[in-house]
């Protein structure tokens, strides 16, 4: 039977938020993660974007204890860029599992309020599950779900696999998403933080 992996914890939770963004929106939404992993006491955030698959990107993924992955959805499914670099950590994959029992989470952002993101966000969980890691939802119950709800409210877009952006397409990506697509993103961050570190001071005591 395989090892399971056992971080070489220092007391802090490395999160890296591994993401692709084609306009500068997902960009922003992925900012929005990593203020919410680094707000948790004990977490680190380390932003990687994905676009030139680097050896030091590797090096860092290595190296955190959380990967949060993130990508525009293009037509039913996250970017191309991140599909080549989902292919690519087949290295990873074949190497024992060098991802195994990482906390995982995902995010994602389109110009239409649904455009299949789920779809994105499936890919990202079933990605997490072939190595082996352990993948944490958003915890945050619907918002704008009633007449007396707001536009304002987190999860506005009611997603639980994950953290949903909605960017309307003839606003830039100092406009959109709105503040509410980053705030549900950065409560993402936190929890996946949270959760990591809990994932970490169980995994010494075991």
């Amino acid at each position: 039977m395989p090892a399971t992996h056992q971080p070489d914890w220092s007391g802090t939770a490395r999160i890296a938020i591994a993401y692709h963004s084609g306009y500068g929106h997902t960009a922003r939404q992925a900012e929005a993660v990593a203020t919410g992993a680094a707000a948790v006491p004990g977490a680190t955030a380390d932003l990687i974007p994905l676009d030139d698959l680097t050896d030091d990107v590797w090096t860092r993924l290595a190296a955190a204890d959380a990967i949060i992955f993130g990508a525009p959805t293009y037509m039913g499914s996250p970017s191309a860029v991140f599909k080549a670099f989902a292919e690519a950590s087949a290295d990873v994959w074949a190497d024992n599992l060098g991802w195994r029992d990482k906390i995982a989470a995902g995010f994602t952002n389109s110009k239409a309020m649904s455009g299949d993101k789920f779809n994105s966000l499936v890919d990202f969980a079933v990605l997490a599950a072939q190595h082996g890691m352990i993948w944490v939802g958003l915890d945050i119950y619907p918002g704008w779900a009633s007449s007396t709800a707001s536009i304002e409210d987190l999860n506005r877009l009611g997603s639980w696999l994950g953290a949903m952006a909605q960017s309307d397409a003839d606003l830039s990506a100092e406009k959109a998403p709105p503040e509410t697509d980053l705030r549900t993103a950065a409560a993402l961050g936190s929890r996946v933080a949270t959760v990591t570190l809990r994932h970490l001071r169980g995994s010494l005591a075991a």
